[in-house]
């Protein structure tokens, strides 16, 4: 006779379960509080109301390039030395609640771009400080990723909270396009009505309000990011002053050794480049379509609809597959893909499509940029979120924050190279279409350097 036995209960999670629970939902809420910068401004929203503004797509092109380029380089000097005051210092959160001031500020300020009554430097000044904010936010949290979960399950982590983020930009996105966003041509929104809150659509007001909106989604959703990750417990930490004093001499002795680390070397090498393109994607893929194809606000919002969607399945499905082959091959495919999406954004205009000619009132441009667009954000996704665990493989794990503080050097020491190319090939062409071929180049460098990056990193970092 059989003894039917009750299955054993699940233990309940113990303490520090929930703890690195709660941590790791904490990360994920930055990575959805922090994307409607990138989704909403830099790309879908803000920067094609520029061109609107400016009445020209080679001129907004050019002012775009030459006012995120010189936020890249601030970005791109500042960024490892403030990495090693937060390593010498064990202290990473004041850095997030001062970056976070700068993102809100930024983001808040573009309210006031009013057609007809703007200053553009004031504007893009703006933007910047906003921008600045949010990049060496994201350094500052990217660097706890290895506090997160074992090796071998960063690549998952990354990739569901880079997922995660381009949901919360998918969710900004359709609520920016449904209910404020007004065509400049009939005042009204994707679903047909005027912008809610009584936003006047004569001054754009409902367009304008992205700035405002972007700041308050981030106010709101970092609030579990405050309340549930800490900084850890740095053994050998020393006060802040005595951190800002140590940080350069400390700094200079890491970017002297970084010749005798072939592998960190060759990658930092190779992220700056393939990076550089892939932000150049995205900062000039919305003023791109509404300068070359004539696309309004609203068809560029729906554009970034699609991106964002596909972002977000490709994000986790690289971080599926970064988890179990690890990340080199994940980058490998995606910067091959992408370089043959820029090519192929240079071969779609009005005119033709892949050389083939096209009639004035044909869809086929639109469908094609619309592919284009939903491989942008596939690549992109997976690549950027394999991108940060790679770097948490290459990085010494005692110096983390300066080895993310060197990747945003890495990111941003060329960052200005594509949107100042951009914008000076644009200049001196006349054309749109030419002035991102730069990108094609860019890729192309970082995949040639990938050949001397070791998939499995430093020793100590397994």
């Amino acid at each position: 006779m059989s003894v039917l036995t009750e299955p054993k209960p699940i233990p309940p999670l113990s303490s520090a379960d929930r703890t690195a629970k709660r941590r790791i939902w904490g990360r994920w809420a930055f990575d959805w509080a922090s994307q409607p910068y990138n989704t909403l401004l830099l790309t879908f929203i803000f920067g094609p109301y520029i061109n609107e503004l400016l009445g020209d797509g080679t001129a907004a092109q050019t002012a775009w390039g030459y006012g995120v380029g010189a936020a890249g380089l601030m970005i791109a000097v500042s960024a490892p030395f403030l990495g090693a005051v937060a390593d010498l210092s064990g202290r990473r959160m004041p850095f997030v609640w001062l970056f976070s001031l700068m993102y809100v500020i930024g983001a808040w300020g573009l309210w006031y771009a009013v057609p007809g009554d703007f200053s553009l430097v004031l504007i893009l000044f703006l933007f910047a400080v906003g921008l600045i904010g949010m990049e060496f936010a994201t350094i500052f949290t990217n660097s706890l990723l290895p506090t997160l979960g074992h090796r071998d399950d960063l690549g998952r982590i990354s990739g569901s909270g880079w997922a995660f983020g381009y949901l919360g930009g998918f969710v900004a996105l359709v609520a920016m396009l449904l209910l404020f966003a007004e065509n400049a041509e009939t005042g009204r929104t994707l679903i047909g009505i005027e912008p809610i809150l009584g936003l006047d659509p004569e001054t754009r007001e409902g367009t304008r309000a992205v700035g405002p909106l972007t700041a308050i989604w981030y106010v709101v959703f970092m609030i579990p990011f405050f309340l549930w990750v800490r900084d850890a417990r740095m053994p050998g930490a020393i006060p802040m002053r005595a951190a800002l004093r140590g940080a350069w001499p400390d700094l200079k002795r890491t970017l002297r050794t970084l010749p005798a680390q072939p592998s960190l070397f060759a990658y930092l090498g190779s992220s700056m480049f393939y990076r550089d393109a892939l932000n150049g994607m995205y900062v000039f893929g919305g003023i791109y379509a509404a300068g070359v194809l004539g696309w309004s606000v609203v068809d560029v919002g729906i554009f970034g609809i699609l991106a964002v969607l596909t972002g977000a399945l490709f994000a986790w499905l690289g971080g599926k597959a970064d988890s179990r082959y690890g990340p080199k091959p994940v980058i490998v495919v995606n910067v091959l893909l992408l370089t043959l999406v820029a090519l192929g954004v240079v071969f779609v205009s009005r005119e033709s499509v892949f050389g083939i000619p096209v009639g004035p009132d044909s869809s086929l441009p639109d469908i094609a940029f619309y592919v284009l667009g939903a491989l942008i954000g596939a690549g992109g996704g997976s690549l950027q979120s394999a991108s940060r665990t790679m770097m948490v493989r290459q990085a010494d794990p005692a110096r983390m924050t300066e080895g993310f503080g060197l990747y945003a050097l890495a990111g941003k020491a060329t960052s200005f190279i594509a949107p100042l190319s951009i914008g000076v090939v644009t200049q001196v062409t006349g054309s749109q279409q030419m002035g991102v071929t730069p990108l094609v180049v860019l890729f192309a460098i970082g995949l040639v350097l990938l050949i001397w990056v070791d998939p499995d990193g430093r020793s100590e970092a397994r």
